[in-house]
């Protein structure tokens, strides 16, 4: 038997190198990354969620927009027109998870500072409060870059149905004005103006996987 072990002993030896190769290529092959999943109403905290849209299963898009940054500049959707964003919901007078959620969105604005793929956008839920005098003079002390973040300001009843019915972040808080409770979530909206992720924004480990996950969906897109 050890003689036929030792006559076979090169056989052997490369049926175990090829078997290696094809067990590595197999599991390079099916090792391929997995896309970001595409995040639907019905799948969301509903409590964050619009009820005139909680049963929707797929098909979900951010409704086109039309709204006033710090500069006194209309942004729609054209804006973002082939950009991956991030988009939250804030406001400047904000003295509880505000001014981490502004400094996390500030960490991603200087991750992506140099990417044309990549903006942000983040919108006043105090839009009576937050004029463009007064996002000017947040945006310049946060160290907001202009062509990377717009904070946005605008019609209450737009921003609430952003909110609640496009980027399913904020919850209502049972006034009749479109009163809003903001939340901590960090959205990221892809090319095709879907939900790709939400993410806790005062969170840096959070923030961290919102950071790879931008790398992902651009290699989605090559």
């Amino acid at each position: 038997m050890i003689a036929y072990i030792k006559q076979f002993k090169m056989f052997f030896i490369v049926l175990l190198v090829v078997s290696v190769l094809i067990i590595s290529v197999i599991y390079s092959i099916l090792d391929v990354e997995k896309p970001l999943p595409i995040y639907q109403p019905n799948r969301v905290d509903a409590s964050l969620v619009d009820s005139t849209i909680q049963y929707k299963k797929k098909y979900h898009k951010i409704a086109d927009f039309k709204l006033i940054n710090q500069n006194g500049d209309t942004i729609t959707q054209k804006t973002y027109d082939n950009k991956i964003y991030v988009a939250d919901f804030f406001f400047t007078t904000c003295q509880t998870i505000c001014p981490i959620m502004t400094d996390q969105m500030y960490r991603i604005q200087q991750d992506i500072l140099h990417d044309d793929e990549v903006l942000l956008l983040s919108h006043s839920v105090t839009p009576e409060i937050d004029s463009v005098a007064q996002l000017k003079r947040y945006a310049i002390e946060k160290g907001v870059n202009d062509k990377k973040w717009n904070l946005v300001t605008g019609d209450r009843k737009q921003i609430y149905d952003l909110a609640r019915k496009s980027y399913l972040v904020v919850k209502d808080d049972d006034s009749e004005d479109y009163g809003m409770v903001h939340t901590e979530n960090f959205a990221l909206i892809d090319k095709d103006k879907q939900i790709r992720g939400l993410y806790n924004g005062i969170s840096p480990a959070s923030v961290d996987s919102l950071l790879q996950d931008i790398k992902r969906l651009k290699r989605e897109y090559q």
